[in-house]
C-alpha cells in the first residue's frame, strides 16, 4: 500500500477530517489532501506527530492497513473465554481445506512425539511455560515456513 493510503486509512479509522489533522499539525488541509495523494510527503517530525495522533506506532502508519488492524482490534476485545469455545481449526478449515481432511491421512503420532520433545526443550532450556513454549515453536514454523516460501 501507498504510504497516502496508509495515511488516509489511518485518519478514516480514527474519524478525524483533514481539517482536524491539519489544525493538530499547524499546517494546511491542502498539505493534508497532498500527503494522502503521495504528491509531497510529511517529514520526519510531522510523521511521527501523524502517529501520535493516530493511536499508532511510525511503523504501524507507514505500513497502516484497515483490514490487519481491524483484525488486530478484534483478537483484542476477544476474552479467553470465547477464544476457547471457538473451534479454530473449523473456523481454518473453511480457507485451508487440509486442515479438515488431514487426521484421516497423516499418522500425526510421529510428528507430535517430535514436537513435544522440541516444546520440552523449550520449557528447559528457557524456563518457559507450557503455552510460552508453544507460541515461541508457533513463531519458529512460522519463520521456516516463510523463509521457504520466500526461497521457492
Amino acid at each position: 500500500m501507498r504510504l497516502g493510503e496508509s495515511l488516509f486509512q489511518a485518519r478514516k479509522k480514527r474519524g478525524l477530517s483533514q481539517e482536524a489533522v491539519a489544525e493538530q499539525l499547524g499546517v494546511s488541509r491542502q498539505t493534508i489532501s497532498k500527503w494522502e495523494g503521495d504528491e509531497t510527503l510529511p517529514d520526519i517530525r510531522q510523521s511521527k506527530r501523524l502517529a501520535v495522533l493516530y493511536g499508532l506506532s511510525l511503523d504501524e502508519l507507514i505500513a497502516f492497513d484497515v483490514d490487519v488492524q481491524e483484525i488486530q482490534e478484534a483478537i483484542e476485545r476477544t476474552s479467553e473465554a470465547v477464544t476457547e469455545k471457538v473451534d479454530w481449526t473449523k473456523a481454518w478449515s473453511k480457507k485451508y481445506p487440509i486442515l479438515a481432511r488431514y487426521q484421516s491421512e497423516v499418522d500425526t503420532a510421529p510428528y507430535a512425539e517430535g514436537l513435544e520433545r522440541l516444546l520440552e526443550e523449550l520449557r528447559r532450556q528457557y524456563g518457559y511455560g507450557e503455552l510460552d513454549a508453544f507460541l515461541v515453536l508457533k513463531d519458529i514454523l512460522a519463520a521456516v515456513w516463510r523463509a521457504g516460501k520466500e526461497q521457492g
